[in-house]
């Protein structure tokens, strides 16, 4: 057997292998999401199972970010690289991130009202790059064939699962401050309002979003002056205005705007919370359409 065709085999297993870690964080979804059912119900009896239902949920969250990590490693084995030179790959490997991270935060008890969204994330993540994204392992072109493909886009990837978590407990403050939600009496509505009790203060949340985002904003900054670096190695020239570099800066004067504001003049509560969100939608913005859809220099991070 060549070392072409045994490539490719350790390809198709890793993509059934990240097919199997869809498998569980779906089943870890579900657990999490009947959890929160159950911690918002009336009932007693209800209740009870809750915290058995959320260690369930954990542990098939563990399970399928095991299954992920070792689905990332053997892409990465079978194109003989790091596994984030295009789409694909940084799907894969970004999602993985985002769960080990949150795995990581359990020890804060507040944060872990969100794994229905980390879990319910990382699938929908996964199943685009499985359907959408997925291309066969080939060669890099010479640009990429660079360290600074491991050190950009490695703590790219790091500021991305940083601001993701921040944008889902900023989701979480502004469906909490909701006056549609405080106000309405439709049944869902009420137990949408119960499940959102189960959450931190307004101000914690807004104060674990910030913390996150901080992080999430020093490593994006070293992205911006990292992928400046690399340019000039790769083009000679730190910037030409590739729309890729101008949606990357875009991104970071959004969230140096955010910080600002929280800092210096009290720019709290909601206005900062969709900040948060928008700078977020940014990424997805960037990562997605800017991809797919305009043409530049980094072409090579699309599908073709």
């Amino acid at each position: 057997m060549n070392s072409i065709t045994l490539n490719a085999d350790l390809a198709a297993v890793s993509r059934l292998v990240v097919e199997g870690a869809m498998l569980v964080y779906t089943f870890a979804f579900l657990a999490f999401a009947l959890h929160l059912s159950q911690l918002a119900s009336t009932k007693k009896s209800v209740r009870a199972g809750a915290s058995r239902l959320e260690r369930v949920g954990i542990a098939m969250l563990i399970l399928a970010a095991t299954i992920h990590g070792v689905g990332m490693v053997l892409r990465g084995i079978s194109a003989s690289r790091v596994p984030w030179a295009n789409m694909y790959e940084f799907s894969i490997t970004g999602s993985f991130i985002v769960v080990f991270i949150f795995l990581l935060a359990l020890t804060i008890k507040d944060i872990r009202l969100i794994a229905t969204f980390v879990a319910g994330f990382n699938l929908l993540i996964l199943g685009v790059a499985d359907t959408v994204f997925y291309v066969e392992v080939k060669s890099l072109m010479p640009a990429l064939q660079s360290y600074w493909l491991v050190i950009h886009v490695l703590v790219a990837v790091l500021a991305t699962s940083f601001f993701n978590i921040a944008a889902a407990l900023s989701i979480a403050y502004l469906f909490k401050t909701a006056n549609w939600v405080k106000s309405s009496k439709a049944k869902l509505v009420g137990t949408l309002r119960r499940v959102l009790a189960l959450f931190p203060k307004e101000e914690k949340l807004e104060r674990m979003a910030y913390r996150f985002n901080i992080i999430g904003f020093i490593l994006w900054t070293f992205t911006l002056i990292a992928g400046a670096i690399w340019a000039e190695r790769a083009w000679h020239r730190y910037w030409g205005w590739d729309t890729k570099e101008v949606w990357t800066f875009i991104i970071w004067t959004i969230y140096a705007g955010y910080l600002h504001a929280n800092a210096t003049r009290g720019w709290g509560g909601k206005r900062s919370a969709w900040l948060g969100v928008i700078g977020f939608v940014a990424i997805l913005f960037n990562f997605t359409i800017v991809n797919l859809f305009f043409k530049g220099l980094h072409v090579y991070s699309g599908l073709k």
